[in-house]
């Protein structure tokens, strides 16, 4: 781009061109010394290849539409910035080549006829553009007639009609001694043409030559004599020097000016006494908001001084500090480097605590940047859509108790601050991000005396809704930081009532409020821990909320919208879904009522099996019954209950509870399962002969032989095993001996699974024959049990020959039973032989 043409001349000293003002200018007063250096012109030897740079530009801005060709822009802004610092007059004159080429962009004449607004790449580059020119014009060491050069061109390019305007109109603060701590009745009034020029047009004005500036750049102890609590202009109380000749935004322009001119050191002095500027005015008008904030809180508003914003100015005011503090800070022993990560494959920059000179211990340059940062992120800025030139607004800061109403708001970056705050001092994390959480332009405020004579949903129409096309983004951050504050509150009652207090107040869209809602019942239902009930019930309550807007709107979400409060509500439980039930008609539709039945009959389903699993004896056979019509449902609670009976959750009388509505049901295979399971769980003693499980043991008795034989042999074994009581096992033994007295219930000629439905059984064949053995050997070893021996009353006579009466039965139902009951007998009246009288009655009944 450029050859060198000689050896390149050392730059003028610091001290010698801040000498007596840093003017500058050839003929004024305070002029660079010019031993100090080689003279201006003979700095001047370097080629500039014009009709390069010229086709350059040209074709990078043809081509504005790819991130490629923006960089390679920003890198010929940073080729300026360095020729500037190397005090290259061809700085200035390829700035203007530049310029001349972006005018010539045939983009902007298309953009002024079609009333349409820039990319925002392209804007970034203007923005660029003109805060260069404002670092040209105020050059420390330039000379006069290259400032009235420059301000010819400027002003030349400033009347043109395709000049680009300034993002957002931000007026244009005239210049003075006069403080910034006041308001200035300079600045220029509302309706004047601000272009991207305009500002390096009233920096032309600017000079260096103010007492109180040269020694702020000349010495990093001024005002450190002075006594603390001194009231002196241009210091604060503790004798830090202030720099109060410029507004915020300029006086940054001076510091980026110092820096890119060659000056770091008087770049960073006066970047401190900048900020000590700020922060007293942070302190004066926080005590004025104090001693008005009654008055202020009832009328709603109050003034401010700061009407541009800082975050996103086109001098980017708050990037300027923070670089020059940070670049105070860099490690490098090659010194201060003015703009980082320009270069591929550079290091990383490494940063190191520095104090600040003229507060030795009390301050760092690190924090003074973080200050800045976060003074300027919060600092309250009314919409670029909105009032542009509003005089009315709130406190300095935007997280203030009073905000102007169309003011930006703060929800991005108080969620960041929420998020860096929490693990140290959650109470202030809270307080900051619920005061965030407001978006005032979309509250309606109206006089009291108009709110008893308007229709508030006219007055919603009218005031809510302004014309920002951001505002839906806008939006969606302020759920954001809703979420991020739910979330974190997940367990802590008190803030999460807050949190839901804020939200019901300050967020509008039912979508938003719809996502908000979804996103807690998720957080407070993970999937390896108990629910949160707290974060679940604010979950539900914002879904009835969104339910409630959306009423009469009918969104095409509104389906969605009810499957999931439904579903939400039977997370919950039984007392969610009833409230929802009989508060339908705030909610519903009556065909969305009428429809919901089906989710409602789903969620209940699934609530019944979730029971069925936690308490099978209880809910076991509910669940079956509530699932009988949808078949997956019932096919899951009938494997809960044979889950349950394989780990003995369930005990043998609701086993055989279930399999009787099974057998109801016409599922008799099903009801044999489950009461052979029963089985398992069953235990009869001998002398338990009136057990409540005798009539659920002859009904599956009665089952088992209408099914078939295999069913009937499968299940003796399992009788034989469970019951010890011999006047049972004849009891059975009789019941199977005769045709099944449920075959009618079963549907006459139904037959089992082994094709065999109501035959009759020998009782000396197998598989009864099994019993019938069980049963005598249950009478030889229970009788003289049963009826405790020698102990035997006579009142209890009568019961005992009962007892032999139906062992006899059973015993001729053997082929040889006479045989054994007389030996039976026999050894009886052995036992008894004591017993004259009950021997008698023996010999009497049997012989």
């Amino acid at each position: 781009m450029r050859t060198r043409g000689g050896q390149h001349c050392a730059a003028p000293s610091a001290s010698a061109c801040l000498r007596e003002g840093l003017e500058g200018e050839r003929g004024e007063p305070g002029a660079p010394d010019p031993t100090a250096g080689a003279g201006i012109e003979d700095a001047n030897c370097w080629h500039l290849d014009e009709e390069q740079i010229q086709e350059q530009v040209k074709q990078l801005l043809s081509n504005g539409g790819y991130y490629g060709a923006s960089k390679q822009l920003q890198s010929m802004f940073n080729k300026v910035r360095e020729m500037l610092r190397m005090r290259d007059s061809n700085g200035a004159r390829m700035l203007i080549l530049m310029t001349e080429q972006f005018l010539q962009d045939p983009r902007l004449a298309l953009w002024r006829q079609q009333g349409a607004g820039m990319t925002d790449k392209c804007r970034q580059l203007w923005d660029e553009l003109g805060a260069l020119w404002v670092c040209v014009v105020l050059s420390p060491h330039c000379k006069l007639e290259e400032r009235a050069l420059w301000l010819q061109l400027l002003k030349k390019w400033n009347k043109l009609d395709i000049c680009p305007l300034e993002e957002g109109n931000y007026s244009c603060d005239s210049t003075g001694s006069s403080t910034a701590l006041q308001p200035n009745p300079n600045r220029s009034p509302a309706g004047v043409r601000q272009t991207v020029f305009s500002r390096a047009i009233k920096a032309t004005e600017l000079r260096w030559g103010d007492g109180h500036l040269q020694k702020i750049l000349s010495s990093d102890c001024y005002g450190l004599s002075l006594k603390s609590g001194s009231d002196k202009l241009g210091f604060d109380p503790q004798g830090h020097p202030l720099w109060l000749g410029d507004a915020f935004p300029m006086a940054c322009a001076r510091v980026d000016a110092l820096r890119s001119h060659g000056y770091p050191r008087e770049a960073l002095r006066l970047a401190v006494a900048v900020v000590n500027a700020m922060r007293l005015q942070r302190r004066h008008q926080l005590e004025s908001y104090k001693q008005q904030k009654k008055e202020l809180l009832h009328k709603g508003t109050t003034s401010i001084t700061n009407l541009e914003g800082w975050v996103g100015h086109p001098l980017d005011p708050i990037g300027c500090l923070c670089r020059t503090f940070l670049e105070a800070c860099r490690t490098e022993d090659e010194g201060l480097v003015l703009y980082t990560g320009l270069q591929r494959g550079a290091k990383k920059a490494l940063y190191q605590h520095m104090a600040v000179p003229s507060s030795p211990g009390s301050r760092i340059f690190m924090l003074l940047a973080l200050e800045v940062e976060l003074l300027g992120l919060g600092q309250q800025e009314s919409h670029a859509g909105g009032a542009l030139r509003s005089r009315q607004g709130g406190p300095f800061s935007g997280f203030g108790e009073i905000v102007f109403r169309e003011s930006v708001p703060m929800h991005t970056f108080a969620r960041y601050l929420f998020t860096a705050l929490l693990p140290y001092d959650p109470e202030l994390a809270y307080r900051l991000a619920l005061r965030a959480m407001r978006l005032p332009v979309l509250e309606t405020v109206l006089p009291t005396s108009d709110l008893l004579h308007q229709n508030p949903l006219d007055s919603m129409m009218a005031n809510r809704f302004p014309r920002w096309f951001t505002l839906g983004h806008l939006e969606t951050r302020q759920c954001e930081l809703a979420s991020a504050m739910l979330t974190a509150a997940k367990g802590d009652p008190s803030w999460l009532r807050m949190v839901l207090g804020s939200i019901q107040q300050n967020i509008h869209s039912p979508a938003l409020l719809f996502k908000l809602a979804q996103d807690a019942c998720k957080t407070a239902t993970p999937a390896n821990s108990p629910p949160d009930t707290t974060l679940l019930n604010i979950s539900l309550e914002l879904g009835l909320q969104v339910m409630r807007m959306t009423l009469n709107t009918m969104t095409w979400r509104r389906r969605e919208m009810v499957r999931w409060l439904v579903s939400c509500a039977t997370e919950i439980g039984v007392q969610a879904l009833m409230n929802i039930m009989q508060n339908w008609y705030t909610l519903f539709t009556p065909i969305e009522a009428t429809t919901i039945r089906d989710e409602l009959c789903s969620c209940a389903r699934t609530l019944a099996l979730q029971c069925a699993m936690k308490d099978p004896q209880n809910c076991a056979l509910p669940a079956l019954t509530l699932c009988e019509k949808n078949h997956a449902a019932f096919e899951a609670a009938y494997q809960i209950v044979l889950d349950s009976a394989a780990s003995a959750g369930m005990g043998h009388s609701h086993l055989f509870t279930v399999a009787r509505y099974m057998e109801h049901r016409g599922l008799p295979l099903r009801a044999y399962k489950l009461a052979t399971l029963a089985f398992s769980h069953l235990s009869i003693a001998f002398n338990q002969d009136t057990h409540p499980a005798l009539n659920d043991v002859l009904w599956a008795c009665s089952l088992s032989q209408s099914l078939g034989k295999n069913e009937l042999a499968a299940i003796v074994p399992l009788v034989i095993k469970s019951v010890q009581c011999a006047p049972m096992l004849s009891d059975i033994l009789h019941r199977w001996s005769l045709p099944p007295p449920g075959l009618a219930s079963l549907g006459g000629g139904r037959r089992g699974a082994s094709g065999t439905a109501g035959k009759l059984f020998a009782v000396d064949k197998a598989p009864l024959c099994q019993l019938l053995e069980a049963a005598m050997a249950a009478y030889v070893s229970s009788t003289p049990l049963a009826k405790a021996s020698t102990h035997i009353s006579p009142r209890h006579y009568g019961e005992f020959i009962e007892f032999l009466g139906k062992a006899r039965e059973t015993f001729l139902l053997a082929h040889d039973g006479h045989l054994r009951f007389g030996q039976f007998l026999d050894n009886l009246k052995q036992t008894y032989k004591g017993k004259k009288k009950l021997m008698l009655l023996v010999r009497e009944r049997f012989g």
